[in-house]
C-alpha cells in the first residue's frame, strides 16, 4: 500500500485482503459507476489461483490494467510460470515489488499503464479542445478521432450544457454568424491562450488549420533541404534523423500524425517497449523529438501535386494551403485501407462503420456487438482493444483462420479472450440501420449461406492501397501503384547502367520509405528503419546538388 501513496491525490487507492474481497469490492464499484484504472495482485493469493482471479477481475472490469507483483525471493520461480499467461494477455505485466523507497523503475511501469488507461479509456480530466455538438455526426466522430490521434485532450458537450452555451456565446461574439441565424450544430473551441479560437468546422481540415496552421504560414526561407510527405513511422523517423543532422526539414501530413500505425491501440512487439505502446503515443513522441531538432509539421494538408521543373531545380509541392519548395523529398505517405465496396455500409461511415481502429469510436461500443474485418496485426490489435469495451467482437476474414496473416502473440491473445471470436471464410456483403449501423449480413464463402447479424460497430481494416496519386508520371511505380526504388526501378531509368540506391526512386532527389515503397515489409519497425536509412542518401544527394550548382 505504501508504494502507491504517491498516487493518492489523483486516484482512490483501496486494499483487499483476498481475491474474494477484491472481487466483491470491484463489483460494488462497477455497480456504482466508479471507473477502475488498475488492479495490482500479488503472485500468490490466499484464497484463489492467481490466473483464475485475474480472469474474474477482467470479466468485471475489462478496461482495468492488471499488474502482478512478485516478491524478490519468488521472482525466478513465479516469473517463469507466469510468462505463458503474460504472452496470452491474461494480465498486462509483472513487476518486482519494491524493497525500498524511490524504486522509479517500478513507478515508471505503473505510470505508463495508468497513462495508457487515461488515454484510451478514461474521460479526460482537462480539455484543450471543446467540442459542442448536437449529436454524434460522422464529422463530429472524425474530428474526435483526429484529436485522439494527435494526443489532444478534448470533451464533447451539448448546446444545453454550461460549456456548450459558453462556446456558443464566444462564437456569436466573433461576428461570423449573421444576427438571428440559427446556431451551427457543431462548434470547435480551442482553449489555448486566451481561449478565443472557435469555429464552425465543415471538415477535419478546418480543425487542423485552427490548431496547426497551413503550409503558407511557415516562414522557412526560399527552399528547404527536405520535405517529408507523410508522418507515419517512416516519415517521422526521417524527420527526426534529418532535423537532428541539421537539415531544414518540413513534414506534410494529410491526416493525423502516425499514419495507420497511429490508430493502433497497443503495439506490443516494437523494440524497447516491453509493456507495449499505443500507436498514438509512439507517433506523438516521435513528433516531439523531431520538433526538438527543428523539424516543422503541417497537419491536415495533402499534397495535390509535385512539380519537377529541372534536374537541379528545387521540387515544388503544391497544396491547397500553399506551396513549399525543397531540394529533396521523401515519399512516406503509406497506404490507405481498401474500401469495402458495399454501398449501404459506405453511407454509414462515421455512424457505426469505421475504416481503421477509430479510437474515439471504441468508447461508444460499451456493451455492444462489434465486428472487425481484416486479418492483419492492425485488425488483431483493434479487436483486443474493442474487447475492453464491447460485449462481443467478431473478427471476419476470408481465409480459414489468422495463422498466415497475423503475428503469433496476437493470435494467442485473441484465442484466450472470451469476448473475441474469429469467423473464417466469410465476408460482409450488406448492412444497414436507421441513421446508424444496426445490422450486417455475412456470407460464408465455403457454403454460400448468408446470415444477418445484429451489429453496432463495424471496423474495416482491409489491407493496403498506395497513397501516391499526387506523384508525377515520371516516378516509376509497380502494377499495384507502389513506388519502385533501387534495383526495382526499370533498367532504362538507371544511370550508366547503375541502379539507384535502395531507397531512391527513378527521379534523382526523390526517395521513398515505408509502406508506400514496393516490396516493403509493412511493419512499424521496418518503416522506422527505412526512414532513418534514407537520410544518408538525402545528404549524398544534397552534396552532389551543391557540387553541380557550383561547377
Amino acid at each position: 500500500m505504501a508504494e502507491f501513496e504517491r498516487y493518492g491525490r489523483d486516484y482512490d487507492i483501496t486494499c483487499a485482503a483476498s481475491a474474494i474481497e477484491a472481487i466483491t469490492l470491484m463489483s460494488r464499484l462497477r455497480s456504482d459507476g466508479r471507473p477502475i484504472a488498475m488492479v495490482v495482485a500479488e503472485s500468490e493469493l490466499p484464497d484463489m489461483n492467481l490466473l483464475e482471479a485475474l480472469a474474474t477481475f477482467r470479466s468485471i472490469v475489462p478496461t482495468a490494467r492488471r499488474v502482478v507483483g512478485i516478491h524478490w525471493s519468488m521472482f525466478m520461480e513465479h516469473s517463469e510460470s507466469l510468462r505463458p499467461a503474460l504472452q496470452k494477455g491474461k494480465f498486462d505485466t509483472f513487476l518486482l515489488i519494491p524493497r525500498g523507497p524511490r524504486d522509479e523503475e517500478f513507478h515508471y511501469a505503473i505510470t505508463e499503464l495508468l497513462s495508457d488507461w487515461g488515454a484510451t479509456v478514461a474521460a479526460p480530466e482537462v480539455e484543450v479542445i471543446r467540442i459542442m455538438s448536437t449529436e454524434l455526426t460522422p464529422l463530429t466522430m472524425s474530428i474526435r478521432d483526429f484529436l485522439d490521434r494527435m494526443g489532444m485532450p478534448y470533451r464533447t458537450h451539448t448546446p444545453a450544457s454550461a460549456e456548450g452555451r459558453a462556446t456558443a456565446e464566444r462564437y456569436a461574439a466573433t461576428g461570423v454568424q449573421p444576427a438571428g441565424a440559427p446556431l451551427p450544430e457543431l462548434l470547435v473551441h480551442s482553449l489555448r491562450g486566451d481561449g478565443t479560437d472557435v469555429i464552425a468546422p465543415t471538415s477535419v481540415r478546418d480543425v487542423a488549420v485552427l490548431l496547426y496552421g497551413r503550409p503558407s504560414d511557415i516562414d522557412v526561407g526560399t527552399v528547404v533541404d527536405l520535405v517529408v510527405v507523410g508522418a507515419g513511422p517512416a516519415g517521422l523517423a526521417a524527420a527526426v534523423y534529418a532535423a537532428s543532422e541539421g537539415l531544414r526539414t518540413v513534414v506534410l501530413e494529410s491526416d493525423a500524425v502516425g499514419g495507420q500505425a497511429g490508430t493502433s491501440s497497443m503495439i506490443r512487439n516494437y523494440l524497447g517497449f516491453p509493456r507495449g505502446i499505443s500507436g498514438m503515443r509512439l507517433a506523438q513522441r516521435a513528433r516531439t523529438q523531431a520538433i526538438r531538432f527543428g523539424a516543422r509539421f503541417i497537419t491536415g494538408w495533402p499534397v495535390d501535386r509535385l512539380l519537377i521543373e529541372e534536374a537541379l531545380a528545387p521540387y515544388r509541392l503544391i497544396t491547397e494551403g500553399g506551396e513549399i519548395a525543397a531540394r529533396s523529398v521523401v515519399i512516406s505517405t503509406g497506404v490507405a485501407y481498401r474500401r469495402l465496396g458495399v454501398a449501404a455500409l459506405e453511407d454509414l461511415v462515421g455512424v457505426g462503420v469505421h475504416y481503421g481502429a477509430a479510437m474515439s469510436a471504441a468508447r461508444e461500443m460499451d456493451g455492444q456487438d462489434v465486428f472487425v474485418v481484416g486479418g492483419g496485426n492492425s485488425a488483431g490489435q483493434a479487436a483486443i482493444h474493442l474487447a475492453r469495451h464491447a460485449r462481443s467482437v467478431t473478427i471476419v476474414v476470408r481465409r480459414p483462420d489468422l495463422s498466415s496473416t497475423m503475428s503469433d502473440y496476437l493470435i494467442g491473445e485473441i484465442a484466450f479472450n472470451p469476448r473475441i471470436a474469429v469467423r473464417g471464410t466469410s465476408e460482409v456483403v450488406d448492412g444497414g440501420g436507421a441513421g446508424r449501423l444496426e445490422w450486417i449480413v455475412l456470407r460464408d464463402n465455403a457454403t454460400g449461406e448468408h446470415q444477418r447479424c445484429a451489429a453496432n460497430g463495424l471496423f474495416l481494416l482491409l489491407g493496403a492501397s498506395p497513397h501516391c496519386d499526387w506523384l508525377p508520371g515520371a516516378v516509376e511505380r509497380d502494377r499495384d501503384g507502389f513506388v519502385l526504388t533501387g534495383r526495382d526501378v526499370p533498367r532504362e531509368r538507371w544511370v550508366d547502367d547503375i541502379p539507384p540506391p535502395e531507397l531512391a526512386t527513378s527521379e534523382p532527389g526523390l526517395f521513398a520509405a515505408g509502406d508506400i515503397r514496393s516490396g516493403s515489409m509493412k511493419r512499424v519497425a521496418a518503416a522506422s528503419g527505412e526512414g532513418a536509412s534514407v537520410v544518408p542518401l538525402v545528404h549524398r544527394w544534397l552534396a552532389n546538388l551543391r557540387e553541380a550548382q557550383t561547377s
